[in-house]
């Protein structure tokens, strides 16, 4: 019994498997520079039960002029980390930018000042547990591993082929 038809087929699945990756991270580099749209981690649970800690959200930069009452929203803060949570209010400032308030939906009070905003990153939607795998997707040792996966691969499909010895495997003498 040969493995041949088995290999073949391995390497099918696994080259497919690679192309779809590719595809996904193609259309996703694509989105994020047409659309404004970047990944954020969760890494406290003032947005719960809406969005746990651990959560990994998708958000869109928008003007601050588009956000309403209830969008959950981030917002950066110079010298210190983005804070996401839900809007509040909304009051118009000078030329494009608004004054904001905020509060988490886990939090009993609203933030204690008012943000003034240009832009902010709306919250498009979420995934509850998905921050972690991603930031250990990006430790260099794990980006490394995977290069050195997929080169791998491709090498092993690519790599040329013995062809068929003709007479039960032996060699044919000219």
């Amino acid at each position: 019994m040969s493995l041949r038809p088995f290999r073949g087929r391995l390497r099918e699945i696994l080259l497919n498997i690679a192309a779809a990756g590719g595809a996904v991270c193609i259309l996703a580099v694509i989105c994020a520079l047409l659309f404004n749209i970047t990944l954020i981690m969760f890494k406290t649970g003032s947005m719960s039960p809406t969005i746990p800690a651990g959560s990994l959200a998708v958000v869109r930069e928008i003007p601050a002029d588009e956000v309403s009452i209830g969008d959950v929203v981030t917002v950066d803060r110079p010298g210190k980390l983005p804070i996401t949570h839900r809007v509040q209010t909304v009051v118009p400032a000078d030329g494009p930018a608004r004054t904001i308030t905020m509060k988490g939906d886990a939090n009993i009070e609203a933030d204690p000042a008012p943000y003034v905003v240009e832009h902010v990153r709306l919250v498009l939607w979420s995934v509850p547990g998905l921050a972690q795998p991603v930031a250990a997707a990006a430790n260099p040792l794990v980006l490394g591993a995977t290069t050195v996966a997929v080169s791998a691969l491709v090498t092993w499909v690519l790599w040329p082929r013995q062809s068929r010895r003709r007479g039960g495997g032996q060699h044919v003498a000219a």
